[in-house]
C-alpha cells in the first residue's frame, strides 16, 4: 500500500502527513516517516512513469 502512498505524493500536491491521515481514514495504517523513506527510494520511477504518460484524445 505504500506504494499508493508514494503514487499520491507525486501525483498530487499533498504532504505526507496528509496522505498518511487519508490513509487511515480507509483503515490503512502508515506513518508519514515511512511514505518519505519510501518516496526518496522510489519516487523517481513514479515520476518518470507519470511523466512519459501523453495525453490521449479525449482525456479529460
Amino acid at each position: 500500500m505504500t506504494a499508493h502512498a508514494v503514487w499520491l505524493y507525486f501525483r498530487f500536491p499533498l504532504s505526507f502527513r496528509l496522505i498518511e491521515e487519508m490513509l487511515f481514514e480507509r483503515g490503512i495504517v502508515v506513518s508519514y516517516e515511512t511514505i518519505r523513506r519510501r518516496s526518496v527510494k522510489f519516487g523517481a520511477t513514479f515520476a518518470r512513469r507519470l511523466r512519459r504518460k501523453a495525453a490521449r484524445p479525449g482525456d479529460i
